[in-house]
C-alpha cells in the first residue's frame, strides 16, 4: 500500500531559533499517514483519466461543448415528456397525440426547484423509475390491446407472459423465443437507465438556472390551469393534459377491482342452478345419442362478416351446408359472446361449459380448483354417457380433466401422428378428427358416447396452413410433409396486416371442411354435433372495433333434436344470420340443459 508522508511545521511558541532550513527541518514534525490511492489501469483511474480528457475538451472546444450540452438537455426533456404522453394503444401514436402540456411535467420541475441538492437527486431518481413504469405498462397496454383487444391488467396478466413465450417459441423457434425475453428485460433496464439519466439532467438544468426555471414552470403552471378551466382543445384533444398520472391511476384502479372481483367470483362459483339435479333429470331427452362438442380456434363473427375474410368462409359454409343435407344432417346457427379476445382459448372453453363468466386466468384458476357443474361433467354425472376429451393442442399435465368430467383424454402423444407441427398446431385438424374416429368414435361399446374436441388448425400466426388431403391417405399424418414444406413461412405472415387476414380466412375454411367432412363421413342417425368458436381472432385481424361474437350450430339428423332448439330462433344452416340471436357464451349451459329437459336444482349461493 503506498505511504504518503506529510511535513507539518512547528507552530509552538517560545522555541527559539534562526529560522534556518535546519532548524525548520529540526522542527518539523513528521507526519506518515497511509492513503489508499488507485492502483494503475483500475476502474476508478481509468474515469478519473476520462473525466480529465473530458474537460480538457471543453475548454479547447467551447462551442462544440455547449452545443452536446443543449442537445443532450433537449433529448431529455423530449424524453420526459414522450414517456407522459405516451398513449396506451398503437393506433394512437400519432405526433399531434404529443402537442399537450402534461400536469406531471410541470409539478415535477416545480418540485426540483424547491429541493435542495440531494433530495433533489433522490427525486429525479425516483421520477425517471416512475416513468419507466409508466412506459413499461403502455407498452403492455398496446401489445395486449394488439392481440387481446384489452388493456394489460397488473393483477392477472403476468401468467399469461410464460404462455405468450411457448407460443413464440412454439411458432418462431426457441432462440426467437429465448432472444424475445431476453430483449424485453433489455429493453426495460435500459428505458430505466436512460430514462433516469434523463431526469436527472434536468433537474441539473433547472437548479443551475433557478430564476429563469421558476418563472418558465410558473408560466406553464398559468397555462395548464387555464386550459384546463376552458376546456382547450388541439387536434381533437385536451391541451392540459393528466395522461401519465391517469393511465397509472387507470391501472391501480384495475388492479383493485380485479382483487375485489376475485372475492367476489369465488360466491359466485359456488350457487349452481343445477348443481343438487339428480342424474336421472340431467339431458333426458338426449339420451341415447352420440354428441360432440367441438371448438374452432379463433372462429369469430369477423371471419363471417369481414370484406376480406367472409366471401371464402362463406362460400365453405353454404357449400358445407347442402353437403351435409344431402348427407341427412340439418343445422341451426346462432351467435355467442365469448368471454376472451384474440387468445386465451381456455377461457372460451371454461366459459361455455360452467356457465360462469370467466375473462381472467384467476377467475379460471378457481373455478377448474371447485366443483362447479360443467356441461360436459353433467353428461358424465348421468352415467349413460362414456365422456372423452380430443386435445391435440395439449402437450402436458392437464389437470382440469378431471373438472370437465372427462374418463378419458386424448392429447397431442395418445392419437399417433407422426407428420410435421403446422406452427403452434401439433397436426392438422383433418387428422385429429380422423385420429378421433380411429381410436374413439368408431368403436363399438356399451354407451353413447360424449365427446370434447378442440381443433387447433386456425391458431395464429396461420402459416404454414394444412391442406385437405384424402381421408384415406391420411395414414400416420406424414403425408403432410410436403404440404408443411410447401407453405408460407409463419414470419412473412405476422408482418403483413392483409397477409394475416387472408390466410386466417383460409385456415377456418379449412377446420369447418375438415369438420364437416368428418360428419358426413361418420355421422350417425343418433349423432349430434355442437360446434362454435372460442373467440374473435387478434385485433389486428378481426379489426379495432370489432366485437367478441362467435358463432355457434348445432348439427343433427334427428329432427326431434333440433324441435327442441327451436324456440332458440336460430338461422338455419351453418351461417347464422347478422340479427340472430346473440348471448352471452356464459348463459349457453343452463339454455342447453333447459332445453334438453334438466330439472333445475340449486346448490350453493
Amino acid at each position: 500500500m503506498p505511504v504518503f508522508t506529510r511535513f507539518r511545521q512547528s507552530s509552538q511558541p517560545g522555541i527559539p531559533g534562526d529560522g534556518s532550513e535546519t532548524e525548520r527541518a529540526e522542527r518539523a514534525e513528521v507526519v506518515t499517514e497511509e492513503v489508499v490511492t488507485p492502483a494503475p489501469g483500475s476502474l476508478l483511474t481509468r474515469l478519473r483519466t476520462r473525466l480529465t480528457r473530458l474537460r480538457t475538451w471543453r475548454t479547447r472546444h467551447p462551442r462544440a461543448a455547449r452545443a452536446l450540452r443543449l442537445t443532450t438537455t433537449a433529448l431529455a426533456a423530449v424524453l420526459v415528456l414522450g414517456a407522459l404522453l405516451l398513449p396506451n394503444t398503437l393506433p394512437a401514436v400519432e405526433p399531434d397525440r404529443f402537442v399537450r402540456i402534461p400536469a406531471e411535467a410541470v409539478v415535477g420541475a416545480v418540485v426540483m426547484l424547491v429541493l435542495p441538492r440531494r433530495p433533489r437527486l433522490a427525486a429525479a431518481v425516483l421520477y425517471g423509475l416512475g416513468l419507466t413504469a409508466l412506459t413499461t405498462v403502455n407498452l403492455l397496454d398496446m401489445g395486449f390491446n394488439e392481440y387481446l383487444g384489452r388493456g394489460f391488467n397488473a393483477a392477472l396478466d403476468w401468467d399469461l407472459l410464460p404462455d405468450a413465450q411457448a407460443y413464440v417459441e412454439d411458432t418462431l423457434g426457441g432462440g426467437v423465443a429465448t432472444a424475445a425475453a431476453v430483449g424485453a428485460v433489455v429493453l426495460v433496464l435500459l428505458v430505466a437507465a436512460v430514462m433516469v439519466a434523463a431526469t436527472i439532467r434536468l433537474s441539473d438544468v433547472l437548479a443551475r438556472h433557478r430564476p429563469r426555471a421558476t418563472k418558465g414552470a410558473l408560466l406553464a403552471g398559468t397555462v395548464w390551469v387555464t386550459c384546463s378551466a376552458l376546456g382547450l382543445t388541439l387536434f381533437g384533444g385536451p391541451i392540459a393534459s393528466e395522461r401519465g398520472a391517469g393511465a397509472l391511476r387507470v391501472h391501480a384502479q384495475r388492479t383493485v377491482e380485479s382483487l375485489r372481483d376475485e372475492a367476489a367470483f369465488v360466491r359466485q362459483s359456488k350457487a349452481d342452478t343445477f348443481g343438487n339435479t339428480p342424474p336421472g333429470q340431467l339431458l333426458p331427452d338426449l339420451r341415447g345419442k352420440d354428441v360432440i362438442f367441438t371448438f374452432i380456434e379463433s372462429y369469430g363473427r369477423s371471419a363471417v362478416e369481414d370484406p376480406i375474410m367472409a366471401p371464402g368462409v362463406d362460400r365453405t359454409l353454404d357449400t358445407s351446408t347442402e353437403a351435409l343435407a344431402k348427407a341427412g344432417f340439418h343445422a341451426r346457427s346462432g351467435w355467442l359472446t365469448s368471454a376472451t379476445y384474440g387468445g386465451s382459448s381456455w377461457l372460451g372453453h371454461s366459459t361455455t361449459m360452467s356457465g360462469l363468466w370467466i375473462d381472467n386466468q384467476r377467475r379460471y384458476r378457481t373455478v377448474t380448483a371447485g366443483d362447479h357443474l360443467t356441461l360436459t361433467k353433467a353428461f358424465q354425472k348421468t352415467g349413460a354417457w362414456d365422456t372423452v376429451g380430443v386435445m391435440p393442442g395439449v402437450q402436458k399435465g392437464w389437470p382440469e380433466e378431471k373438472w370437465y368430467g372427462l374418463d378419458k383424454l386424448y392429447d397431442a402423444f395418445d392419437l399417433g401422428y407422426r407428420g410435421p407441427k403446422f406452427s403452434w398446431s401439433t397436426m392438422p385438424d383433418q387428422y385429429a378428427l380422423e385420429a378421433f374416429q380411429r381410436r374413439v368414435h368408431g368403436k363399438k361399446r356399451d354407451k353413447p358416447l360424449m365427446s370434447f374436441v378442440i381443433l387447433t388448425s386456425s391458431h395464429q400466426p396461420w402459416a404454414p396452413l394444412p391442406k385437405m388431403v384424402g381421408w384415406d391417405e391420411l395414414g400416420d399424418g406424414s403425408v403432410f410433409d410436403a404440404i408443411q414444406r410447401a407453405g408460407k413461412k409463419a414470419s412473412h405472415v405476422l408482418t403483413d396486416t392483409t397477409k394475416s387476414r387472408q390466410e386466417y380466412g383460409k385456415s377456418i375454411q379449412y377446420s369447418v371442411t375438415s369438420l364437416t367432412q368428418w360428419l358426413e363421413r361418420y355421422g350417425t342417425d343418433d349423432t349430434v354435433l355442437v360446434f362454435l368458436g372460442d373467440h374473435q381472432p387478434i385485433a389486428r385481424v378481426s379489426g379495432d372495433r370489432a366485437g367478441r361474437d362467435v358463432p355457434v350450430s348445432i348439427v343433427a339428423k334427428d329432427q326431434k333434436v333440433l324441435n327442441k332448439v327451436a324456440d332458440w330462433n336460430w338461422t338455419e344452416g351453418l351461417k347464422p344470420d347478422r340479427d340472430a340471436p346473440v348471448w352471452k357464451m356464459s348463459a349457453f349451459r343452463d339454455r342447453f340443459l333447459r332445453a334438453f329437459g334438466s330439472t333445475p336444482h340449486p346448490s350453493g349461493g
